[in-house]
């Protein structure tokens, strides 16, 4: 067992999930969080399950209060949505200034046809919501909700597609992963534009909030790397989001473009000053020095102190927060969203997913995402936008485009924010989204599993 190691069991919560995640996958952990919670909310424990997320939280000092919205303090269930799911979102952004600059999304050729079916699995999804609730004559409060079904969920989709195993190609998981991207940004924006509300005062928090982002600005161009720089004037301005009206999320989002993505030394010279560092350590190695228990002289603590230091600065800010923070979203975060958001209440007389706004966003899920992506598809590639990638074909890609209808995450947090907490709509809403979820994710799968066994690429898949 290696030093490393041991000083990370110093830190229980990180060590327990280092031994976690090598059993469950954040797709699976959120499946097992979501059940638990379903089954609190239907028992005994329901009332303490919903005072749970009540409490007032409190940060600041004599009458100002960080977590607070125009005086009133932030429950608990908000410090989860407004809070930690702006860490979140804050993922989602370095995720998409990494994929834009040196991954999938830097090059249009390989970008544009995810895109194109991103686009028509946001568009096609609000569409059949919106035409099943005119059928069944919702409300224009009901009808609020047309973009929940517009989200595919990132965890549970690669989740389900990892059950398969070597026989998914290469080109299906950039596929998924890329329109997936391309989903979040679209619903950013429409978090931005529908739940967002400005007034005279939320245009001159934007005004100061501009300001902060020029200094965020500021520090990428002089290349200042002390994350603490980012975090404090990121935390400013998701305070003043959050009293603007302007979903204090798309401040995550936002802070994220800033963070620094090139790291601040050449790798060639980082290699080259970390070999002569070793050769100086190398020369001050005595016989017996290499036993556990010989102290380090004070020569060769400065030169591994110099190396520790270049390697920092050889790792971009962006890639660096985005390691530090992955665990923390994937394991942490995001279970404990789905703790707060999951606890849909079964009423057996009444459940009913041919009615009201539980039909709307099951069938935006199962048959609009899907008919959203295949479509869109199949228009850019015969209308030569985009070719077909290597390793894909119309049958994989329909049970691909069935997979994105797992929109369990983001529809949620958008119920969340179209319905009122504690209505019968939301109820019903988290109904739709878990059954068109589970279904989508079911019929994706089977679709998957007859498909690529006779995909040509795959060999060992027609060995089993």
């Amino acid at each position: 067992m290696d030093f490393a190691y041991r000083n990370k069991n110093f830190v229980p919560i990180y060590s327990l999930v280092d031994r976690f995640k090598t059993i469950v996958n954040p797709g699976v952990l959120l499946l097992i969080v979501a059940a638990i919670t379903m089954v609190i909310a239907n028992s005994p424990l329901n009332s303490w399950y919903q005072s749970l997320w009540t409490y007032d939280f409190f940060i600041g000092f004599g009458d100002f209060n960080l977590l607070s919205h125009h005086g009133k303090s932030l429950t608990s269930l908000e410090i989860v949505n407004d809070g930690l799911m702006t860490i979140f979102f804050f993922m989602v952004g370095l995720e998409v200034k990494r994929e834009v600059l040196v991954g999938q999304l830097s090059s249009f050729r390989q970008a544009i046809l995810p895109i194109i079916a991103s686009i028509g699995g946001m568009l096609m999804p609000v569409l059949v919501f919106t035409l099943v609730g005119k059928y069944h004559n919702l409300s224009p409060e009901e009808l609020r909700g047309a973009a929940i079904p517009m989200a595919t969920d990132i965890a549970f989709s690669l989740g389900v597609l990892s059950l398969l195993g070597k026989r998914v190609p290469l080109s299906l998981k950039i596929f998924l992963l890329t329109s997936a991207i391309a989903d979040d940004i679209g619903g950013i924006l429409v978090i931005a534009v529908v739940y967002s509300h400005l007034t005279t005062q939320s245009l001159i928090m934007l005004g100061i909030s501009l300001v902060l982002f020029g200094l965020l600005y500021l520090g990428n161009r002089l290349r200042i790397n002390n994350q603490l720089y980012y975090f404090f004037l990121g935390l400013a301005i998701w305070y003043l989001f959050l009293q603007a009206g302007i979903h204090p999320t798309i401040s995550g989002v936002l802070v994220a473009f800033t963070i620094p993505a090139r790291p601040y030394i050449d790798l060639k010279k980082y290699t080259d000053s970390m070999q002569r560092d070793l050769d100086v350590i190398k020369t001050t190695i005595r016989e017996g020095d290499s036993k556990e228990d010989r102290m380090l002289s004070g020569l060769q603590v400065k030169y591994l102190s110099r190396i520790e230091a270049a390697s920092d600065r050889a790792i971009s800010p962006l890639q660096d927060i985005e390691d530090t923070l992955g665990d923390l979203v994937n394991y942490i975060i995001m279970p404990l969203f789905a703790f707060a958001n999951a606890g849909v209440i079964f009423n057996l007389s009444d459940i009913n997913l041919l009615e009201g706004v539980s039909s709307s966003i099951f069938f935006g899920l199962l048959i609009g995402k899907f008919l959203g992506i295949f479509s869109f598809t199949f228009l850019a590639i015969k209308l030569r936008i985009s070719k077909m990638p290597d390793g894909m074909n119309w049958a994989n890609l329909s049970g691909l485009a069935m997979l994105c209808g797992i929109g369990f995450t983001v529809s949620l947090f958008m119920a969340g924010l179209s319905y009122e907490l504690g209505s019968d709509m939301l109820n019903d809403a988290k109904l739709g989204i878990i059954f068109g979820s589970v279904a989508s994710g079911i019929v994706g799968y089977f679709i998957l599993k007859m498909t690529l066994k006779k995909a040509p690429h795959e060999p060992e898949a027609e060995q089993e």
